[in-house]
C-alpha cells in the first residue's frame, strides 16, 4: 500500500511539473504561423513596466492615468521623460513612415527636444509627404518634442553621424542645430495648429531661441 501511494506521489509530482513547464513555454513563446516570437525580449517605447503582460501584448488595450502632485512645486512629474527609450522611438517613427506612399528610406534621429527625420521619396507633392512624415513622429512623441523632416537624401548620411552623440556630447547641441538648419530648406509640411508653426514651436519657444 505504501509503494502505491509513493508511486501515485510521484506520478502527480511529474504531471504537474510537465504542467508548468508547457506554461512557462506560453508565457514567453508566442508562435504565430511559422515563427515564434520571444516576447520577453520584445522593446517597448517606454521602459518602465515593460516585463508586464507580456501574454498576447499586441491584443492588450493600455491604460495609464497619471495625476498631478498636489503638493506644489513638486518636481517628481519630470521623471516621466527618463523612461523614454529614445532608439526605440526612432524605430517606430523610421518603421511607420516607411508605409506611408512614396517614402522609400528613412533615417530618424531622436533627441531630448527634437526628432530629426531624413528620407528618400519618389513623391511629386513634396510638401505632402513632409506633412504625412512629420505628422507620424508628432503621433509618437511627447507634445513638447519638435519635429524636423527633409527629403535631402545626401542628409541621411548626416542625421546617421549624429546617432553617436547624446545630450552630453561637447558640440552636440551646436552640430544638431546646424543640422535643423540645413533640414529646414526642405518643405516641413502645413503648420501644426495657429499657435504652433509647422515643427510645432510656439511663440515662447521662438523666444527662448532668441535669448
Amino acid at each position: 500500500m505504501k509503494k502505491l501511494i509513493i508511486i501515485m506521489g510521484l506520478c502527480t509530482l511529474t504531471a504537474l511539473t510537465g504542467c508548468s513547464k508547457n506554461m512557462a513555454g506560453r508565457d514567453v513563446y508566442e508562435e504565430s504561423g511559422n515563427t515564434i516570437n520571444v516576447n520577453n525580449k520584445r522593446h517597448d517605447l517606454y521602459n518602465e513596466g515593460a516585463s508586464r503582460g507580456v501574454r498576447n501584448v499586441s491584443n492588450n488595450y493600455g491604460f495609464v492615468r497619471h495625476q498631478k502632485s498636489p503638493l506644489m512645486n513638486d518636481n517628481t512629474a519630470n521623471n516621466h521623460y527618463t523612461a523614454l527609450d529614445r532608439e526605440q522611438v526612432a524605430n517606430a517613427i523610421s518603421k511607420y513612415s516607411t508605409n506611408i506612399p512614396h517614402v522609400n528610406d528613412v533615417a530618424t534621429l531622436v533627441t531630448d527636444q527634437e526628432v530629426l527625420i531624413a528620407y528618400q521619396t519618389d513623391s511629386k507633392d513634396r510638401n505632402l509627404t513632409a506633412d504625412q512624415v512629420k505628422k507620424t513622429a508628432m503621433s509618437i512623441v511627447p507634445r513638447y518634442y519638435h519635429v524636423y523632416v527633409t527629403d535631402n537624401k545626401v542628409l541621411i548620411r548626416d542625421v546617421e553621424n549624429l546617432a553617436n552623440l547624446d545630450s552630453t556630447s561637447r558640440n552636440a547641441r551646436n552640430l544638431v542645430s546646424g543640422l535643423i538648419t540645413q533640414m529646414k530648406k526642405s518643405p516641413q509640411g502645413l503648420r501644426m495648429n495657429a499657435s504652433e508653426d509647422e515643427n510645432g514651436l510656439t511663440p515662447d519657444d521662438h523666444n527662448i531661441k532668441r535669448r
